[in-house]
C-alpha cells in the first residue's frame, strides 16, 4: 500500500502545476467602486508536486486586480528564483558564504515605495512588477546583507518599512529600516542567545518589539531536509522593546510564560506602556517538523509592558482557536479598535488547519462576531481594507480573502461588507483555478 500523502500535499493545500490568466472575471453581486489595485497573496507551491513541509515549496504569487467596479483579470505566477530554476541549488557555498538571493519567497507579499515585495523570512526580498512578474531580488544597493523577514510593517505615520532578519549562525538577529522611498537607512544587530525563529515582530509608532522565543534551530532536522526548528524548554522566553530610531544598547527585555507567536494583530504605545496584541501558541514543534506539535493552546494574547518599572502582564482576550490576525494598515502602531483574523473549526481533527470563517473582533466592547463561509467552503488570511474616507479606527470597510469552494474544485476573491460582518459577502469574483491554501496577502491600491 502507498504512503499516505502529508495534509499538505492532499486536497486544496496540494500545488497547482500551470500558471494561469483569464480576463474579464465573472463577479455575483456588486464590487465598490473605490476599490482600485490589487489583491495578492503567496504561497507555497512545489512545482514537483512534493516538498518535506507545508511551510517549503516555492513561492506562487496570486493576484485579481479590481477596477471600476470590474475584476480585470486573475494572475497566479510563480517567483522567478534561483531555486525554482534549480532545486539544487546550494544557498550555502562550500566556504560558508550564503546566498540571500535564494529564496522560496513563499511567505507573504507587501507594497512599498511603489514596489511589489514577495518575501520568505531567510532570503532577501524579490521584486515584482504590477503585472506579477519577477523583476528580481532586491538587496537595497548592497545595503542589504542579512535575511529580512516576512513580516514587515509599514508605519502608516512615517511610511517606514520597519523589519529584521534572523540567522542561524551570528548574528542572529538584526533590525532594518527602510524610508518612505525604499531606501535601507539602518541595519542593527540585536543580541539575542541562540538562533531562535522569529518570523514576525511589531512596532509602535516609537518603537520596536523582538519575540526572543525558545524555538530554535535544529540542526540535525535541518539536514533532514525538514522545518529545521524545534522547541526548547531550556532557551526562555522575553520580548524586546527598542526605540525604532535605537541599537541594541537601547533594548529593555521583558521575560514572559515560554510560548510561541507566529503573528502579531498590532502594538501602541500609552505614555510609558506598550500594548501588544498577538495568537499565543502554548507550545509547539517539540518534535521538529510537526504541523502544530502536541496540546497548543491557541488564543488571542495581549501583553501589557511597563517600560516605568519593568513590569509585564499578560492576558487572554479570546480563548478561540485563531491566527493570521489583521488590522486596518491605517492603525499598524497605533491603538485599534478592531481586528480580523481567520476562524478554525477545532472540532475538525486531522492534523490540518480548518478554516471555517473570520473573526472580527471589537476590543473596545470585548466582543467577537463570526463570518462563516459555508459549508465546503474554506476561507484564508482576512484582508482588512479602509473604506474611502473613513475613520482609520472604524470597522467601515471590506475585508477580502480568496475562498476555497469543494463543490466546484475552485476559488473565488470575497469581498465581505466589515459593517455587515456576518451577512453573505458583498461580492464574490470567480477564478478559473483553484487557489491552494496559502500564507499572507496584501491590499495594493492603484498598483498598476
Amino acid at each position: 500500500m502507498a504512503e499516505e500523502l502529508p495534509f499538505h500535499l492532499q486536497g486544496n493545500f496540494a500545488p497547482v502545476k500551470e500558471e494561469t490568466t483569464a480576463e474579464s472575471l465573472e463577479v455575483i453581486g456588486a464590487i465598490p467602486q473605490e476599490l482600485r489595485g490589487l489583491y495578492v497573496r503567496n504561497g507555497a507551491n512545489p512545482p514537483s508536486g512534493t516538498s518535506a513541509h507545508w511551510f517549503m515549496g516555492e513561492g506562487m504569487v496570486h493576484g485579481v486586480r479590481l477596477e471600476d467596479g470590474k475584476a480585470a483579470w486573475y494572475r497566479n505566477r510563480y517567483v522567478k528564483t534561483p531555486i525554482l530554476a534549480d532545486p539544487d541549488y546550494q544557498r550555502i557555498s562550500a566556504t560558508g558564504e550564503i546566498d540571500r538571493s535564494a529564496s522560496m519567497a513563499n511567505t507573504h507579499v507587501v507594497g512599498h515605495a511603489g514596489q511589489i515585495l514577495a518575501l520568505e523570512e531567510g532570503s532577501f526580498p524579490y521584486a515584482l512588477d504590477s503585472e506579477l512578474e519577477t523583476i528580481g531580488s532586491k538587496d537595497y544597493d548592497g545595503k542589504l546583507t542579512s535575511a529580512f523577514s516576512a513580516h514587515p510593517h509599514i508605519c502608516p505615520v512615517t511610511g517606514e518599512m520597519l523589519s529584521f532578519g534572523y540567522g542561524q549562525l551570528p548574528p542572529y538577529l538584526t533590525y532594518l529600516r527602510v524610508s518612505a522611498d525604499g531606501k535601507l537607512v539602518q541595519s542593527e544587530e540585536i543580541e539575542v542567545p541562540g538562533p531562535t525563529m522569529m518570523h514576525d515582530f511589531m512596532v509602535t509608532e516609537k518603537r520596536a518589539l523582538f519575540m526572543d522565543l525558545p524555538v530554535v534551530f535544529d540542526l540535525q532536522a535541518a539536514i533532514e531536509g525538514t522545518m529545521p526548528f524545534k522547541w526548547s524548554d531550556d532557551y526562555g522566553a522575553r520580548i524586546g522593546i527598542m526605540p525604532r530610531t535605537g541599537t541594541n544598547s537601547d533594548v529593555v527585555w521583558f521575560e514572559v510564560n515560554p510560548c510561541y507567536v507566529f503573528h502579531a494583530m498590532n502594538a501602541w504605545d500609552e505614555g510609558d506602556k506598550v500594548i501588544y496584541d498577538v495568537c499565543r501558541m502554548s507550545e509547539i514543534w517539540r518534535e521538529a517538523g510537526d504541523m502544530m506539535g502536541g496540546d497548543t493552546d491557541l488564543t488571542l494574547h495581549r501583553f501589557t509592558f511597563d517600560l516605568s518599572t519593568g513590569n509585564v502582564k499578560e492576558e487572554t482576550l479570546d480563548e478561540r482557536g485563531m491566527e493570521f490576525p489583521r488590522v486596518a494598515d491605517a492603525r499598524v502602531g497605533q491603538k485599534n479598535r478592531y481586528g480580523f483574523s481567520l476562524a478554525f473549526d477545532e472540532s475538525a481533527g486531522g492534523g490540518a488547519p480548518a478554516m471555517a470563517g473570520h473573526y472580527k473582533l471589537d476590543l473596545a466592547k470585548g466582543t467577537t462576531e463570526l463570518h462563516s463561509a459555508g459549508a465546503g467552503r474554506n476561507p484564508g488570511e482576512p484582508v482588512f481594507v479602509l473604506a474611502e474616507g473613513a475613520d482609520p479606527d472604524s470597522d467601515e470597510g471590506y475585508v477580502m480573502t480568496f475562498v476555497y469552494d469543494s463543490a466546484e474544485d475552485k476559488s473565488e476573491l470575497v469581498i465581505t461588507d466589515a459593517t455587515n460582518f456576518s451577512a453573505p459577502p458583498i461580492a464574490r469574483v470567480k477564478l478559473p483555478t483553484r487557489v491552494p491554501f496559502g500564507f499572507h496577502g496584501s491590499w495594493v491600491p492603484g498598483a498598476g
